[in-house]
């Protein structure tokens, strides 16, 4: 079964910049989809942005200036750099990845803390 391995989280100040990863532990080629989304207390779990296969990338709008997710496929790692934090983005991040064969799978989360 496909698992994914997130690391990454920390607290960084308000300006700062963070780098997520999350490693599949299958040929991330195989994957449809891959991105993050997060869950802040008391807000609704929204998607950060996403990779293809193919290297297409969507960012939420709040996030599309600042953040850049890429891919190294010889690694099967996906990374999310976070540039610009500031306190909003303080959340746990959920790695997801959708296989080519319609299944989703999750990581374990990390907390990003970005303090005023």
């Amino acid at each position: 079964q496909l698992q994914l391995g997130e690391s990454g989280g920390g607290v960084v100040q308000a300006g700062g910049s963070l780098i997520h990863s999350c490693k599949s532990s299958t040929n991330i080629l195989n994957n449809d989809v891959m991105g993050w989304y997060r869950h802040a207390p008391g807000n609704q779990r929204e998607l950060v942005a996403t990779i293809t296969s193919g290297g297409s990338t969507n960012y939420a709008h709040s996030v599309k200036a600042r953040f850049t997710i890429s891919r190294d496929n010889a690694k099967n790692t996906v990374d999310m750099q976070m540039n610009s934090l500031n306190p909003e983005a303080t959340a746990v991040y959920y790695c997801k990845a959708r296989s080519m064969y319609w299944s989703h799978y999750w990581g374990q989360g990390t907390q990003v803390t970005v303090s005023s």
